[in-house]
């Protein structure tokens, strides 16, 4: 699948710090939404639905996630 990023606004957490050890989320076209590495901002993107997205920002907030 090919999306077109070109025109993707990037951002941040208002939590993050200044480490660099962070993602970037952009919602993109059609509902999509876009997460890379602040790392490397030509890297690799994983493009998820937004059904996809709702269910894992949902498992985030609920703790499904975290380690035993």
């Amino acid at each position: 699948m090919n999306i077109d990023l070109s025109g993707a606004k990037w951002f941040k957490s208002r939590r993050s710090t200044a480490s660099k050890d962070c993602v970037e989320v952009a919602h993109l076209d059609g509902g999509l939404v876009g997460v890379r590495d602040s790392k490397n901002p030509t890297g690799p993107v994983l493009v998820f639905t937004s059904g996809e997205w709702d269910a894992f920002t949902a498992g985030v907030a609920d703790g499904d996630f975290e380690r035993p």
